[in-house]
């Protein structure tokens, strides 16, 4: 039987695949290639969601989100070590820290009250939190490669083709 917690995987599972297509496409230079002074570069971007997924689902129901080990304005600087292969190994470890949470959690676990940087919030606000900036982070990487890379192949539906997407709806 479905639970809310498994749907709620789930869509954390899609965000995380299609952000990893559209860097699949990406070349080493355009991974890191900021288009605007004040633009983050997809870099970053996984700098950042990995920061923040690690301090969120590690100890969730029981330790602020956010951990004092936590250098969130240091995840928007590109450093020495931030090579692709560490960046890439941060963000594994970040979504896996937030699909070992969930694979823990309960339904009744859903009603505890957790807290993110004092304020309280029920875990499935949180969650519901989470996958809201997931999706956000999902949408930048996947405009930022398709600026970088306007011929690639789609993630979703192509331009003028969504009558023969899979549940398109006919007359």
């Amino acid at each position: 039987m479905d639970t809310i917690l498994q749907d709620m995987r789930h869509e954390f599972e899609r965000h995380k695949l299609m952000a990893e297509r559209a860097m699949a496409n990406l070349s080493h230079d355009d991974f890191f290639r900021r288009p605007g002074d004040v633009v983050n570069p997809v870099a970053l971007i996984v700098k950042h969601m990995a920061g923040n997924l690690t301090s969120r689902w590690t100890d969730f129901l029981t330790t602020d989100g956010e951990k004092p080990t936590r250098d969130r304005d240091g995840e928007f600087l590109v450093t020495a070590e931030d090579t692709r292969e560490f960046l890439m190994a941060a963000w594994a470890n970040g979504w896996g820290a937030l699909f070992e949470t969930l694979d823990s959690l309960s339904e009744a676990d859903l009603a505890a009250t957790i807290r993110i940087r004092g304020e309280a919030l029920s875990a499935r606000q949180a969650i519901l939190r989470a996958m809201t900036h997931a999706a956000y982070h999902t949408g930048q990487i996947v405009y930022l490669v398709r600026l970088f890379q306007p011929n690639g192949p789609w993630l979703t539906i192509a331009p003028g083709g969504s009558r023969d997407a899979p549940g398109a709806y006919r007359r």
